[in-house]
C-alpha cells in the first residue's frame, strides 16, 4: 500500500496547517477511507474501533467544508456522553483553528441558559448528547435550517445507553438535504436498522479491528483472588512503572476503594465515575492530559473521552460485563502509534467473561504470573523515584495548538454595537499584522473575546491599548482563561 498523505486530499492551507502543527502526519486507514468520500457530500456508515483517528476522520472533512460567513451551526455531531462531546469539540477547534471555526459542546448539568446564550453567537459546530440537544431544538435554542452534516458517534453507546429515541426524535428535525455519518465500534442491528431508515445509499466502510489485535498494545491476563487484588495492583504497578496508567472497575463503589487505597500509599491518582459532579469529572481529565497526576481509577464511562496519546498502561481491575468495553478500556493504550500495555486481573469466576472477550477480539489473551516479590522489590526505588516526579506529557495537542495564541478580552461588546468586522478592521490595520492572525471572535453583550493567532498577541494588545474600535475605547487585557 503506497503511504498515503493528506497533501492528497486538497485541503485549504488553514487545515493543513493546523494538521501540521497538530502532527497528524500521515492518515490513519480510518481517515484516508472516510475524508475522500466524507469530502464528497457521501453518506457513511463507518465500522471502527475507538483511538483509530476517527475524530479527525470527520472533523477534517467538515471544517474544509464549512463556510465560514454562515452564523447558523452547519454540522450537528451526536455524543454518548459528555466528556466525549468536550473532546470531539476540542478536536474540531483545533483542526478549524485557522479557519476560525467556531465549536461548541452542549451537554446536561451545565446551565442550559449559558448554552443558550452561546449559541446566539456565530456556531459552526454543535456537538452534544442527544437529551440537551433535543432540549435545546424543542425550546428553539438551536437552529436546524443551516445544517448540512449529522455525525453520530459511537453509535453502539448511544443505543446501549438507551437514546434510541431522541436520536430519531433529533433526526426527524433536520434538513432532508443533509450528509449522515454513523461511527460505531460494532455494528448491532439496531444501529444497522437506523442507518437504513434515515441515510441515502450509505457506503459502508470496515476497517479491520487492529486496534483490537496485538499490533501496539500487548495484552495480558493475572489470574487472582479477589481479595488480593489490591496487593497485586501494588505489585504490578511497581514492576511496570508506566508512565501513565489508568484502571478500570466494575462500580463507582470500587473505583472509590482502588482510589482510596493507592492514595493511602502516596501514589499520585486521581478518580473519575458517574456521582462526581461534572466540573470535578471535567478537571480529572484536564489533569490527567496536563500530566498533574500518573494514576487515574475510573469506570467504564469515562473510558469514551479519553483521548491522551501516552497512556502507557491499562489494567482492568475488574473483568468488564460487556465484551465491547474491554475493547473501549483497552484502546485507551497504544494510541497513535505508540505501544502500550493491557493487564487484565481475572477472579477463578470470571472465566465464562474472559472466553466472552477472546472470541470477540479474535485471540486468548496470554496468561502471565504475577509478579514475583524480588521482582517487585528489585523495581522499589526506580518507582518510588518515579512516583514523586512530574508526568511529562509530550503530545497535548491542544497545547500545542494553543502556544502562539493569545486570548484578549475587550470591555465592549453588542450593547455598543460592535460586531466582529469592527475587530477584523481595526485589527488587521496593525502594522505587522493581517486579517490571517485573528482567530475566534466572542462577542457577548457587555464583553468580547478575540483569538490572536501567530505569536502575535503581545504586539496587538500593546496596539490596541491606545486604538478605538468604531469610535470607541474598550479596556483590552489578556482574557484569563
Amino acid at each position: 500500500m503506497s503511504e498515503r498523505s493528506f497533501e492528497d486530499y486538497n485541503l485549504s492551507d488553514e487545515i493543513k496547517r493546523a494538521l501540521a502543527v497538530l502532527k497528524y502526519e500521515a492518515p490513519t486507514e480510518v481517515q484516508g477511507e472516510v475524508i475522500p468520500l466524507a469530502v464528497e457530500n457521501q453518506d457513511l456508515v463507518v465500522k471502527s474501533q475507538t483511538g483509530s483517528g476517527k475524530t479527525a476522520s470527520f472533523g477534517i472533512p467538515i471544517c474544509e467544508i464549512i463556510k465560514w460567513e454562515e452564523k447558523k451551526p452547519q454540522a450537528l455531531i451526536l455524543t454518548p456522553t459528555r466528556e466525549l462531546a468536550v473532546q470531539v469539540r476540542e478536536d474540531i477547534t483545533n483542526i478549524g483553528r485557522f479557519k476560525r471555526i467556531k465549536a461548541m459542546a452542549v451537554y446536561g448539568k451545565e446551565p442550559f441558559a449559558k448554552q443558550k446564550e452561546e449559541l446566539k453567537q456565530k456556531t459552526h459546530v454543535v456537538v452534544g448528547t442527544p437529551g440537551r440537544v433535543l432540549d435545546h431544538i424543542e425550546r428553539e435554542t438551536l437552529v436546524l435550517d443551516q445544517v448540512k452534516y449529522l455525525i453520530i458517534d459511537e453509535a453502539d453507546e448511544m443505543l446501549n445507553m438507551g437514546f434510541i429515541d431522541e436520536v430519531e426524535a433529533i433526526i426527524k428535525e433536520l434538513p432532508l438535504n443533509r450528509v449522515t455519518m454513523v461511527f460505531s465500534a460494532t455494528l448491532p442491528k439496531d444501529v444497522e436498522n437506523l442507518c437504513h431508515k434515515y441515510m441515502k445509499n450509505p457506503i459502508n466502510i470496515e476497517i479491520a479491528a487492529t486496534g483490537l489485535t496485538t499490533d501496539t498494545i500487548e495484552h495480558s491476563l493475572i489470574e487472582v483472588k479477589e481479595e488480593e487484588k489490591i496487593s497485586l495492583l501494588k505489585d504490578v504497578t511497581i514492576v511496570e512503572n508506566p508512565e501513565s496508567c489508568l484502571i478500570f472497575c466494575r462500580t463507582k463503589e470500587q473505583v472509590d476503594t482502588v482510589f482510596t487505597e493507592l492514595e493511602k500509599s502516596n501514589y499520585s491518582c486521581e478518580r473519575l465515575h458517574g456521582r462526581l459532579e461534572q466540573e470535578v469529572r471535567f478537571a480529572v481529565m484536564d489533569g490527567f492530559k496536563m500530566g498533574n497526576f500518573r494514576y487515574l481509577v475510573a469506570t467504564d464511562v469515562a473510558a469514551r473521552g479519553i483521548d491522551i496519546d501516552n497512556v502507557t498502561l491499562v489494567i482492568n481491575y475488574d473483568v468488564p460485563m460487556e465484551k465491547e468495553s474491554y475493547v473501549h478500556r483497552t484502546g485507551r493504550t497504544g494510541r497513535a502509534g505508540n505501544k502500550g500495555k493491557a493487564i487484565t486481573f481475572a477472579t477463578p469466576y470470571e472465566g465464562k467473561f474472559i472466553k466472552a472477550i477472546e472470541k470477540y477480539i479474535g485471540f486468548e489473551i496470554p496468561t502471565m504470573k504475577a509478579p514475583m516479590q524480588q521482582e517487585v522489590a528489585a523495581g522499589k526505588a526506580a518507582f518510588e523515584e518515579k512516583i514523586s516526579g512530574r508526568r511529562v506529557v509530550k503530545n497535548n495537542k491542544t497545547a500545542r495548538i494553543n502556544k502562539d495564541i493569545m486570548k484578549l478580552h475587550f470591555s465592549g461588546g453588542k450593547n455598543k454595537k460592535i460586531r466582529a468586522v469592527d475587530f477584523v478592521g481595526t485589527i488587521a490595520k496593525i502594522p505587522g499584522v493581517t486579517a490571517d492572525d485573528i482567530g475566534i471572535i466572542t462577542i457577548k453583550d457587555n464583553l468580547s473575546y478575540v483569538d490572536i493567532l501567530n505569536g502575535k498577541g503581545s504586539l496587538v494588545l500593546q496596539a490596541m491599548e491606545n486604538t478605538t474600535i468604531k469610535g470607541k475605547k474598550l479596556k483590552v487585557s489578556k482574557a484569563i482563561k
